[in-house]
């Protein structure tokens, strides 16, 4: 029995249209397609090409996890800033109606003056360095085209970098001078707000010592006065006294803890300034460092100035005055340089001289 070509060729259209039809009705949805495509563009991502390294396997294997975390700090970073808000005006309420009363009632008048004017002080100087830090702009590289010499290209910006931009995936551009990500200021730290934010960090660790220091024995006496069993009748505690003596625990405890913990912090900052280098730029200096070891050479920050340079230029020191009037007295003025070219010195010369 002979077999027609043309109901040969009908046939085969049948089936593939019926094939078709059925694949189209098992078709996955969208978003399950493009979350197997990212997939499979990270597993390919591995072997690229022969500069694959750890690090592009680290990256590629923890994009998605890296994706998450950017994603719910971006979108909590004014949660976490209104957390510091309302923690500090707690303590400064709690300074105001408990402490500030015992204060006059209780000090000489010099050491009344003295913690009136130091705790204004340190209050005025935390208040105006973490509302600077989280306002101003960290800095970016220009968009447009320009003769600014660049170290290297952006992979996800596609722009020219220069030298210390690094890419924020939460902020989803480059900063100059990056630091790091800080969700408490819902901002990146960098060229225009680093000193902001170091000071803020500074000054705050100042007031939560000053808080724990003198407000210890306060403390002390309003735990005994809760948790003491007496073998005879408690004292008749008021409801406002009860209030106090749990607002006095509070206090102290917040103070203390957040002092450490930012002191450490603080003191970690200081070190990298010192340094003339940033925190992203520790990881990288270090790795350096190996790698030129291993070659029997000695690697040097070139942007490391000398210890006293590093801070004359990170506080814009250019006169003595401006230890006081740039330091220990609020200042909005600009840091050195554009943040877009630095300054390579071989020899640790006085940059600025004071």
């Amino acid at each position: 029995m002979r077999c027609c070509p043309g109901s040969v060729l009908h046939l085969l259209c049948c089936v593939r249209s019926r094939s078709c039809t059925r694949r189209g009705r098992n078709r996955l949805p969208l978003w399950i397609r493009e979350i197997w495509a990212y997939m499979r563009l990270l597993g390919q991502s591995l072997y690229f090409n022969s500069l694959t390294d750890s690090d592009v396997v680290f990256d590629s294997v923890f994009e998605p996890v890296f994706l998450i975390v950017d994603y719910v700090t971006r979108w909590f970073g004014m949660v976490f800033v209104c957390l510091v808000v309302i923690l500090t005006s707690s303590i400064v309420v709690i300074a105001y109606v408990v402490l500030l009363p015992l204060v006059l009632n209780t000090y000489s008048p010099a050491w009344i003056a003295w913690h009136v004017c130091y705790g204004h002080w340190n209050l005025i100087m935390i208040a105006f360095h973490y509302y600077k830090a989280a306002k101003t702009s960290p800095g970016c590289p220009p968009t447009e085209k320009n003769d600014t010499p660049f170290v290297s290209v952006c992979k996800k910006c596609i722009m020219p970098k220069p030298a210390r931009t690094h890419h924020c995936g939460i902020c989803n551009g480059c900063i100059l001078k990056m630091d790091h990500h800080c969700p408490w200021l819902n901002n990146c730290v960098g060229h225009f707000n680093h000193r902001y934010f170091f000071s803020f960090c500074l000054f705050m660790t100042l007031g939560c010592v000053y808080c724990s220091i003198s407000g210890r024995n306060l403390f002390l006496d309003a735990y005994n006065a809760l948790e003491t069993n007496y073998q005879t009748p408690a004292p008749p505690y008021t409801f406002k006294d009860k209030m106090i003596h749990k607002s006095i625990i509070y206090m102290w405890v917040l103070t203390s803890t957040v002092g450490v913990a930012l002191g450490a912090l603080t003191i970690w900052h200081a070190v990298l300034i010192s340094r003339g280098e940033t925190s992203i730029e520790r990881h990288i200096n270090n790795k350096e460092t190996k790698r030129m070891a291993k070659w029997g050479k000695v690697y040097r920050n070139p942007f490391n100035y000398g210890r006293l340079n590093n801070w004359k230029i990170f506080f814009g020191v250019e006169k003595r005055s401006h230890w006081v009037t740039r330091v220990l007295l609020p200042s909005g003025h600009a840091p050195h340089g554009d943040g877009l070219t630095w300054d390579v010195l071989p020899v640790k010369k006085d940059l600025i001289p004071v």
